[in-house]
């Protein structure tokens, strides 16, 4: 089955000076591909001077609106997103994989919530997509929006958030943080930080009564926001957080450590499956990852970050022992439960069954 698809890009529009929204079709024989949640994303590969990059942007659509959008904020030295801003064209073909992510939570039309959601820069993308479905499918429930940016002439969706709010009186609250810019109140000048947060938990927004809480953004900004929300009283699963790219550690690292397995031999049996197919290879214990080994055997395994953030390559370890050299992607239960990021699995015994398809 192949993996990555080809996407024809039907319309780019500039949201900022340094963002666009490209409007996706995939062909008529893998529309079913590429239905999606609000709140996953899209990675998408192109060649760039003889080297394969791949890239994940989220969905910025909602599931009522009937077609496949994303927004790509150029970052200084990125390739992909660059030739997005720059190069791109309608009626170009760019290959993606199915949607994926968890950043989301399952919907119900007959309950009545309230949902806080905090983004920063283009963490706006997958909660727009959350937005505008919660309002269109649970028409009892309420969000309220942070949105911090540097500047006014940076937010991204700016319009179409207002359009939300005239659409949905009442149920949709905006805040607009901006770092550079003064408004009229100050407490929606600066950057969000714990004293912030405390202001806003005390003045604008009724902490107790939300339900599920989402945040996307610099990584810095989603752990202070993080555990704000964690200090005023809401649960680990009522938040939910998405990271795309940072170098710092986010959560916990995860280690499952054996010390009969640390000194068992060099040489690791991979036993390996994906998309119904089981191969077999040996690798080194030197340091390298199970995701990278596969690959360098021919392996077609998923991958999009290699950093653990996206979780494209997510696996289960059905035998054996392994630890993860770092984890922002997966929740507690998913370690417990075997679930690796193969990209920073590193096998530990001398035997380890992996599989893509769990």
């Amino acid at each position: 089955m192949a993996r990555f698809h080809p996407l024809e890009v039907t319309d780019i529009r500039r949201e900022t000076a340094d963002a666009v929204v490209l409007t996706l079709k995939p062909r008529d024989e893998d529309a079913g591909a590429f239905g999606f949640t609000q709140g996953q994303y899209l990675t998408f590969r192109r060649q760039f001077d003889g080297e394969e990059v791949r890239r994940s942007y989220s969905i910025c659509a909602g599931l009522d609106e009937g077609c496949l959008k994303v927004g790509v904020k150029r970052v200084e030295g990125g390739a992909f997103s660059t030739f997005a801003n720059e190069e791109l064209k309608p009626g170009d073909v760019i290959e993606a994989m199915p949607p994926m992510g968890k950043f989301f939570t399952a919907l119900d039309a007959d309950v009545s919530k309230d949902y806080l959601g905090f983004a920063g820069g283009s963490g706006i993308t997958p909660l727009l997509s959350i937005v505008k479905t919660v309002l269109a499918r649970e028409p009892r429930s309420r969000f309220t929006l942070v949105y911090a940016n540097r500047q006014i002439k940076s937010i991204m969706f700016r319009e179409e958030l207002g359009d939300l709010k005239n659409t949905y009186l009442g149920r949709l609250s905006v805040i607009h943080v901006l770092e550079s810019d003064s408004q009229e109140i100050d407490l929606f000048t600066g950057r969000i930080d714990e004293e912030k947060l405390e202001a806003f938990f005390n003045l604008w927004i009724d902490l107790p009564a939300v339900d599920t809480a989402f945040i996307c953004g610099p990584e810095p900004m989603m752990l202070t926001i993080a555990a704000s929300l964690k200090k005023h009283g809401m649960k680990d699963e009522q938040i939910k957080f998405e990271l795309f790219a940072s170098s710092q550690p986010g959560r916990a690292k995860q280690k499952v450590i054996s010390k009969a397995a640390a000194t068992a031999g060099e040489n690791v049996e991979i036993q390996l499956t994906l998309d119904g197919t089981t191969r077999s290879f040996t690798m080194q214990r030197d340091g390298t990852a199970v995701l990278d080994a596969a690959l360098a055997h021919d392996i077609d395994a998923p991958y999009s970050c290699k950093g653990g953030i996206c979780s494209t390559c997510r696996a289960k370890v059905v035998e054996g022992e392994v630890e993860m050299i770092s984890n922002h992607a997966l929740e507690d239960y998913e370690v417990r439960a075997g679930y690796v990021l193969s990209c920073q699995c590193l096998p530990l015994s001398e035997k380890v069954v992996i599989s893509y398809d769990e």
